[in-house]
């Protein structure tokens, strides 16, 4: 692929059921075993992605990787970008990544490609120049009817809604009823889709978001926005209003989870039966490269779940989790507030030669305030309280429940012995620290010291 700071480099392509394009995946196996190669790093994005962002963000984050292992060195490294239908919420912040042209579009769509009538810098309709308020922006309602096709009609109406701000809580319940139909995604993906949900993940199950009195759920999510906003040093950022009014807030936040709450059943779905046989059959190659996994975001869990999908006896050399945004205790034997539930990864592990490594920064508001908003499950009637752990995320306190995983700070990750295997939290906040709400520093992850990370995680160069 041109442009790319790094070769060799492949970039396959998956659709939402795990389909990988078969001529990209043949290309991929024959020219590995042309190249010989020793070690393959794959890195799967998360949920801010067009495809050209995806290989505009694999792009950056591979740059540093040459330099660090120098030309003489034993390592005969080979680079993949997964390419998974994903999307971003285009008012979420890049942390320094370039301009994109079509925020908001899923992979596969080229970026520069506008429809007629939908201007990326248009005003949204009844807000006031100077006050831009959480409404549904043009790039994230085309992105929106493409991620959801044959539901135009509804993300219309959500976004008149949004753009309105009634007072009227009859609004409110009708903005409700249409998410979930929006959303609705059981047997969509087949069945590893329901699989991926229902196997014991400490996040599995219908969100509360879904079942619950829309009201409540949009005042949780507006009061966790506050939150987000008042830990961020940003300018220019816009406050809710009081009322109902300010409840819209939290609406256009219901809407972007529930997008994500698809995304994430995909990202597992994708991760099993689509990058699972692949990796198997780089595995089968020989000789083999030894298989690095990468995934930021709803890209760790699609790496993670890639586990369960490989064949049998196959194995990766190790996991990087960059703020992956999956449960906890994904990895957990048993879990704390329900002893006879388990992780749904618990066994995956067994399946990484060396060590799971879990990047994680209190920076990150997505997964430290909006998560967990998100993610609790319908029918637990216990409030969710500041100190209650059941549902957080993987990318922001690390692996929770895991005997013996040690959690390290970044220095003494880079600097010091680091475990040959197992689970292993890292703390990075501080790298992994700038953006702006409502996700903070949730993809400010192209930083030297994650590629070096990555290196030491697998021993690549080592030898």
């Amino acid at each position: 692929m041109t442009g790319m700071s790094v070769r060799p480099y492949w970039e396959p392509r998956f659709d939402a059921y795990g389909d990988v394009d078969l001529r990209q995946r043949d290309r991929l196996l024959e020219q590995a075993a042309q190249r010989d190669l020793t070690d393959l790093v794959v890195f799967a994005h998360g949920w801010n992605n067009t495809r050209t962002m995806a290989t505009r963000l694999y792009d950056r984050f591979f740059a540093p990787f040459p330099e660090l292992l120098g030309e003489a060195g034993p390592a005969r490294l080979g680079y993949m970008g997964v390419v998974w239908p994903s999307m971003r919420f285009a008012d979420e912040s890049l942390a320094g990544s370039p301009p994109e042209p079509a925020p908001g579009a899923p992979p596969g769509l080229d970026a520069d490609v506008q429809r007629p009538g939908l201007d990326a810098d248009a005003q949204r309709p009844g807000l006031d120049a100077d006050v831009q308020r959480p409404g549904l922006d043009a790039e994230t309602h085309r992105a929106l009817e493409v991620v959801f096709p044959g539901r135009r009609q509804i993300v219309a109406r959500l976004a008149e809604l949004l753009a309105e701000r009634s007072e009227r809580l009859a609004a409110l319940d009708e903005f409700g009823v249409l998410v979930r139909g929006l959303v609705r995604v059981r047997g969509e993906y087949g069945t590893a889709g329901d699989t991926a949900e229902a196997d014991g993940d400490a996040d599995a199950g219908v969100p509360a978001m879904f079942g619950e009195d829309v009201a409540e759920v949009c005042e949780r999510f507006a009061a966790a926005l506050t939150e987000a906003r008042g830990k961020s040093d940003a300018e220019d950022r816009a406050f809710p209003d009081s009322g109902l009014g300010g409840l819209w807030d939290g609406a256009h936040e219901l809407l972007r989870q529930a997008t994500y709450y698809v995304m994430r059943r995909r990202a597992g779905a994708v991760g099993r039966e689509g990058l699972g046989p692949v990796l198997g059959a780089l595995a089968a190659l020989r000789p083999a490269p030894r298989l690095h996994l990468v995934g930021h975001s709803f890209g760790g869990r699609l790496v993670s779940y890639a586990l369960s999908g490989l064949p049998e006896g196959a194995t990766v050399a190790s996991v990087t989790l960059l703020q992956g945004a999956f449960s906890h205790y994904a990895f957990a034997e048993r879990l704390p507030h329900a002893a006879d539930r388990r992780g749904a990864l618990h066994s995956a592990a067994h399946r990484v030669r060396g060590p799971v490594v879990s990047c994680h920064s209190r920076h990150d508001t997505a997964l430290g305030l909006l998560y967990p908003v998100a993610s609790r499950a319908l029918g637990d009637d216990a409030p969710l309280l500041p100190d209650d752990t059941r549902w957080g995320a993987i990318g922001y306190d690390g692996v929770q429940a895991v005997e013996g995983c040690p959690r390290l700070d970044l220095a003494k990750a880079l600097e010091g012995p680091f475990p040959a295997e197992g689970c292993v939290s890292v703390d990075v906040s501080e790298v992994v620290r700038h953006g702006v709400p409502p996700a903070g520093a949730h993809s400010d992850i192209c930083h030297e010291e994650l590629a070096r990370l990555v290196l030491r995680a697998g021993r690549i160069g080592e030898g």
